[in-house]
């Protein structure tokens, strides 16, 4: 057995993609347009998973918009995805310079979360271990819930 990825569905396209590929810095590996069951499927990786998520090799994350408007509250989009990424303080800046709340500021240097447009928790991990705690992150107050 082996991960593949997971599935979050998106209500609105343009602004998951902008998070997902922009802000948070993932890239496209394919894409599949089903006129008959109107939807699209965008499969996203880690930059450096690109190559091999093109062969099914590496985790990705399954973007599912369904053309026709939907409710997805109570569940129905899924709980939180995890990133390993190479400076937690960096990446956090670079969200929030991007208009992105950060939900749970990395005040330990290891871990943060933040949350998509359509309400999916993300889950940010320092790679290697802690950083050394370092302002503003180690004063910063949770914000809403993740």
């Amino acid at each position: 057995m082996k991960y593949l990825h997971t599935m979050v569905r998106v209500r609105d396209l343009d602004a998951s993609l902008d998070f997902y590929i922009n802000k948070l810095g993932l890239a496209e590996a394919s894409r599949v347009e089903n006129k008959g069951g109107r939807f699209t499927l965008i499969f996203l990786c880690a930059p450096d998973d690109l190559e091999a998520a093109r062969k099914n090799r590496a985790p990705m994350v399954e973007l599912t918009y369904n053309w026709d408007p939907e409710n997805y509250d109570g569940g129905r989009n899924f709980g939180h995805l995890a990133y390993e990424v190479d400076d937690i303080f960096a990446t956090c800046q670079r969200l929030a310079d991007g208009g992105v709340t950060i939900n749970r500021p990395p005040r330990d240097g290891h871990m943060a979360f933040v949350r998509s447009p359509d309400n999916i928790s993300i889950e940010l991990l320092q790679k290697g271990g802690r950083l050394e705690p370092a302002e503003p992150w180690t004063s910063m107050p949770n914000v809403g819930s993740w």
